[in-house]
């Protein structure tokens, strides 16, 4: 680490719903700016205006919100290097770019789509199939390399399209030191002439993203394995503009892998698990691919799940607090193959979370599951009570509302086919002794109703374990629940014995 100030920032584009694998860019990033008191910025790279889909920017914030990953700049928090929408930033890329073209670095390329067409046809061969306008076919082309100087001054002042070009150098070796990875090198010939600035004036992600990190001042650059291709254009972009001094750290990391490579929302689709952070709609298809939050996952659970998706602290620990995280984060600890994505896992994670909270702390989550399935819940005592008593049978927030429903209202379903076969005369009476029991019991403790239950049980020859489940089953509807005796405590005397009488009688009727 240099004595500079670490400054980090995640860059997402406004296209569409925000993937896990988006959301773990964030967390290292977050937790690295964390770990060294830096600052974290979310800037929006939203150059191409054609996959621009509106909500897809607030979105963005909603995810980051609920994860609890607040950025420190960003077009919502501010800061003093903005703006922080590419967008808006759209006159600082076009001076850079014209620099590089009077340096003799790049090019302006005022070729037509039926030209580039033309050129991809008369080059594609078997071992070519998909040709580049790269050094082997640039001086055959319509541009200012080509052109005399006189002549692109007239395209230019006759308002010809044309984009601007960086000219790669042929058969040079391009190399830089990756924090993951380690040393990386290229050679600039396998690259093409990638386009920098558009014919609308709007730069690529190339170009916008070196001004934008040499102007806010990012010391580390973190991404997806996926653009290390790009990184022998960015690294040259880098020497001609700025200087190498100036460059951040790179740091490129592992896919995270689903069942067929790299995890895709088909994945998701076909495997029934979520890939992205929270619900996303597409405002032009209708389409739903859910998420995260809305699974019934804890942020923290999510946060924890992710972080150990390529990265460990060389320990047995998995569950970590976000203060964990900050604290034991180191980039040499993160691994260079793919992270292999288990929803069975991520379930565990959140089961686990769920387990260690704090009632007061699902409470509002738990309140929100019930609300959706019209169970209000006025008496937040009452609540957490009901939370302590099913949360360790809970692998999602989803799960409370079957789990904890007929705490507040009389099931809806019986599992009258697992008390039937067994029924009997003697279990009928036992039942009908239980109910006057209870019905005179002046002390209404899960304790005392136990031991009331066993005494008349062995009153009437029967095993405890016999009368158990059809109890279980009249007060919660099916095998499942914490301790029955708990259960009656909470429902209350006369909520009790009328769920025995309603399911006596729905037997009777079934017999």
């Amino acid at each position: 680490m240099s004595d500079k100030k670490v400054r980090v920032r995640f860059a997402p584009s406004p296209t569409g719903g925000l993937h896990l694998g988006g959301v773990r860019t964030v967390l290292f990033n977050y937790l690295f700016a964390k770990k060294h008191k830096g600052d974290f910025i979310l800037r929006i790279e939203d150059t191409d205006q054609t996959r621009f889909v509106p909500g897809a920017e607030e979105y963005i914030f909603e995810c980051l919100k609920w994860t609890g990953l607040q950025p420190d700049e960003s077009v919502v928090h501010g800061g003093n290097y903005g703006p922080y929408r590419q967008s808006e930033r759209k006159e600082k890329y076009r001076l850079y770019a014209e620099q590089l073209v009077a340096q003799g670095y790049a090019y302006y390329a005022f070729d037509t789509p039926e030209e580039l067409e033309k050129m991809r046809t008369q080059n594609r061969t078997e071992d070519n199939p998909s040709p580049q306008y790269d050094h082997k076919v640039r001086m055959s082309m319509r541009n200012s390399l080509t052109l005399s100087q006189e002549e692109v001054q007239r395209l230019i002042d006759s308002n010809t399209p044309y984009v601007i070009r960086i000219k790669m150098p042929e058969n040079e070796t391009v190399t830089f030191t990756d924090m993951i990875r380690g040393e990386v090198s290229f050679n600039t010939s396998l690259v093409d002439d990638k386009v920098l600035l558009k014919a609308d004036g709007m730069p690529t992600y190339h170009l916008a993203v070196v001004v934008d990190d040499y102007l806010m001042e990012i010391s580390h650059a973190f991404r997806g394995e996926e653009w290390l291709p790009s990184a022998p254009v960015h690294i040259l972009l880098w020497e001609y503009l700025f200087g190498l001094d100036k460059m951040p750290q790179w740091a490129h990391f592992p896919l995270i892998l689903g069942p067929s490579g790299k995890l895709s929302k088909r994945d998701g689709a076909k495997y029934g698990f979520p890939v992205y952070a929270m619900n996303w709609t597409d405002p032009r298809s209708g389409e739903l691919t859910e998420g995260f939050k809305e699974k019934g996952f804890l942020p923290e659970a999510f946060i924890n799940l992710l972080a150990l998706l390529g990265w460990n602290d060389g320990s047995a620990q998995e569950i970590f607090s976000l203060e964990e995280l900050i604290d034991k984060f180191s980039m040499d600890r993160i691994h260079s193959a793919g992270a292999k994505f288990d929803y069975e896992k991520a379930k565990w994670f959140n089961h686990e979370w769920i387990k260690k909270s704090d009632a007061s702390h699902l409470l509002p989550h738990v309140k929100q599951v019930l609300k959706s399935k019209d169970i209000a819940v006025a008496d937040d005592t009452l609540l957490q009570q009901v939370i302590n008593l099913v949360k360790d049978r809970c692998t999602l927030l989803t799960d409370f509302y079957e789990q904890a429903a007929y705490f507040f209202r009389q099931p809806q379903e019986y599992d009258l086919q697992a008390i039937l076969p067994k029924w009997s005369a003697e279990k009928n009476l036992f039942f009908a002794e239980l109910i006057r029991n209870y019905q005179l019991a002046p002390l209404w403790d899960a304790q005392e109703l136990e031991r009331n239950f066993k005494e008349i049980a062995a009153t009437n020859h029967l095993k405890p374990g016999e009368v158990m489940l059809p109890l279980r089953i009249m007060l919660v509807g099916g095998k499942f629940g914490p301790g029955v005796f708990d259960i009656a405590q909470f429902l209350g005397k006369e909520e009790t014995v009328k769920r025995i009488e309603h399911v006596l009688a729905l037997i009777a009727s079934a017999k």
